[in-house]
């Protein structure tokens, strides 16, 4: 039975991912390891990094996959930094896993004699020859610049490495028609809240998930996102008919801490809940998309502008810090370019 496995990243996670031709007998094998998690985006099944996996699909072992005593100790140093500057959580995390991924390659070298031709070596010999993202590429040289420059006190001159283009990709966009379908779909009022809100006022999982109903001001129309993506807040419109919805749902839960909570009182309703409800959500209104959260979002900015809204309004709204994050939605709007004759219709 044919099957390959390597070491992947998914949601900042450390996971083993394995290949094989479609086999019911492996799958079932999978299915039955804990934590073992099917990624529909990826197309392969992914398991927790432990020394067990690791052993079972012959990896090598996690102590092979650490730095050494000083790179942990120049690791902690940097972490501690990045704290102490208030980045946020998720930064920190990315950054430290992508400095502790460099600093495993470079483990039997000391720190110090490390130069630019070896961040150059580690690119062509580590991320290009296992095929890693370009995003994650921009991660490490992010990470060995600030560590290098904070941390170890000296320059490593990134400008001089390579750093790869990023893939223009376009954001995807759900039709009005198509996002009705998924809201409609659900008969939960918690669930159909949930979604809806983050529809209805262009939010990130996260925002949504920290919401009170504090920062709802249903007297003016608003509703407050505090210390978001960037530590920013802002303010969005919010419309009657979804404070109705809130008022419904609070009805029937009653929530204590936040807006959204899980099964037990004061706690935040879960990430991976929430995606479960939208995988519920698309599946009974039969869209064959793999839709995500963000979807949603990026369906709110898109609609906003289809209706005539002015980019740079759309921009405060998502909480954009450059206006050329916003104006990628010029390029998935439709209204002018289904306006547009083509020449064929002339001949």
């Amino acid at each position: 039975m044919k099957w390959e496995s390597k070491i992947m990243k998914h949601k900042g996670e450390s996971r083993i991912a394995v290949y094989f031709e479609k086999n019911q007998e492996l799958i079932d094998r999978i299915k039955r390891i804990e934590g073992s998690r099917w990624s529909q985006q990826m197309s392969v099944w992914h398991l927790p990094d432990t020394p067990e996996n690791r052993m079972r699909f012959q990896l090598p072992s996690l102590l092979d996959s650490m730095p050494s005593t000083e790179g942990m100790e120049q690791m902690e140093r940097f972490k501690k930094w990045l704290h102490s500057k208030r980045y946020s959580e998720s930064t920190i995390k990315t950054y430290v896993d992508a400095l502790k991924s460099f600093l495993v390659f470079y483990r039997g070298k000391p720190i110090e004699e490390i130069s630019n031709e070896d961040v150059i070596n580690y690119n062509n010999e580590y991320i290009l020859k296992n095929k890693l993202s370009a995003s994650y590429q921009n991660q490490i040289v992010n990470a060995v610049k600030l560590f290098f420059s904070t941390i170890q006190n000296r320059k490593i001159d990134i400008d001089l490495i390579h750093r790869p283009k990023r893939a223009k990709v376009l954001p995807n966009v759900l039709s009005k028609e198509e996002v009705k379908a998924i809201l409609e779909a659900l008969t939960n009022v918690k669930h159909k809240t949930m979604l809806s809100l983050i529809y209805a006022c262009g939010l990130r999982r996260s925002e949504l998930l920290n919401l009170t109903f504090k920062d709802i001001q249903s007297d003016r129309g608003l509703l407050f996102i505090k210390q978001s993506k960037g530590k920013k807040d802002r303010i969005v419109p919010i419309s009657d008919k979804i404070i109705e919805m809130l008022r419904a749902y609070y009805k029937q839960y009653l929530p204590k801490t936040w807006l959204f909570e899980g099964q037990q009182e004061n706690t935040k309703y879960s990430d991976r809940s929430l995606e479960e409800v939208l995988k519920k959500s698309i599946r009974l209104a039969e869209i064959k998309k793999p839709v995500s959260l963000h979807w949603l979002r990026h369906s709110y900015a898109t609609h906003l502008l289809e209706s005539g809204t002015d980019l740079r309004y759309i921009q405060e709204l998502l909480g954009h810090s450059s206006s050329k994050t916003t104006e990628i939605y010029t390029h998935v709007s439709t209204k002018n370019i289904q306006n547009i004759k083509s020449p064929f219709d002339d001949l």
